[in-house]
């Protein structure tokens, strides 16, 4: 069976949009975001800064969200559903990609539900409707784009994907609710592999699309700081271990189809050191806001590289 293209998960299915929106967000309430800087993924109270939720903030929240999420539908609408929709249909793709795109699916929920709950913060709401709204916004913005593959001919509902991103959100829901703060940060990195060359229709043909495109090159992280565990055992909270999944020679969704061509399909497994960007300390609230916004991407470091072939030390991987 031939392969079909498939959508991005990372940049459409809500990741870079809602890094727009929350700078779109902090430039229109300039005065009162840089006044009060975006917190670090941590302690979270039920303490407001104002006596009554800023709901004037909270419409134009809600307001700016749904347009953004309505032109996002619409883009996908033009750009990938291009043949009639059909009858609604199922598609078990768990076996595609090494689960790849599942995590991709995972880590777009988890920043979702991130950033928005960190916008909806500003405006003075309680943590539980904060929490709510975040972890909601990080199933409801993707929810939409999974029943449209339902009624296409190409795509077909994946319960695989639906359930992913019910995890991403989970993941900064729980946590929250178990420590009331973040200790386990989800993240993201990249290298172009050559392989998107073999297959640039599917691997993509440019290098923005290879970092779209191109799982073998895709890396998601789970980084930690022990200090974050164990309180009062010195270990900087800013210094984190973290574990990485990847793949490689995967120059098809099907693994039976990559080895057809020639390629042999492997999973590869990381441990390396992180900073939590969050986590470090500066009196100016714009680095702050920067950290945190940053801070969904893995810092380049040494790392050991896990797989069937052995362990392999890089020096610089990212």
């Amino acid at each position: 069976m031939a392969d079909i293209e498939r959508k991005p998960c990372l940049l459409f299915a809500g990741f870079l949009p809602k890094i727009i929106l929350v700078w779109f967000i902090f430039k229109s309430t300039a005065s009162f975001a840089f006044q009060n800087a975006v917190e670090p993924d941590s302690v979270l109270t039920d303490s407001v800064s104002r006596i009554n939720p800023d709901y004037k903030m909270l419409r134009g929240i809600f307001a700016a969200q749904s347009a953004l999420y309505l032109g996002t539908i619409y883009g996908l609408g033009k750009s990938w559903y291009k043949n009639p929709l059909t009858k609604f249909s199922i598609k078990d793709d768990t076996h595609e990609w090494l689960q790849m795109d599942k995590l991709g699916h995972v880590y777009t929920s988890y920043q979702i539900a991130r950033h928005t709950a960190a916008i909806y913060r500003k405006t003075g709401i309680s943590k539980k409707q904060m929490l709510i709204y975040g972890a909601i916004s990080g199933v409801i913005f993707q929810t939409p784009i999974e029943i449209l593959d339902g009624f296409s001919p190409d795509y077909g509902f994946s319960p695989g994907d639906m359930v992913a991103n019910i995890t991403g959100s989970a993941i900064y829901l729980g946590q929250i609710a178990l420590w009331d703060e973040v200790r386990i940060q989800p993240k993201f990195s990249f290298h172009y592999t050559s392989l998107s060359r073999v297959r640039p229709e599917l691997l993509g043909s440019s290098r923005l699309e290879s970092w779209l495109k191109d799982y073998n090159g895709q890396t998601y992280w789970l980084s930690f700081s022990p200090g974050s565990f164990f309180k009062g055992s010195g270990w900087p909270l800013w210094l984190c271990f973290s574990v990485g999944y990847g793949m490689h020679d995967m120059v098809s969704a099907e693994k039976s189809r990559s080895i057809e061509l020639g390629y042999v399909p492997y999973r590869q497994y990381y441990l390396s050191l992180d900073i939590d960007l969050t986590k470090i300390k500066s009196r100016k609230k714009f680095v702050r806001t920067i950290g945190f916004l940053a801070n969904s991407i893995k810092i380049p470091a040494p790392s050991l590289q896990f797989s069937k072939k052995g362990v392999a030390f890089k020096p610089f991987y990212f």
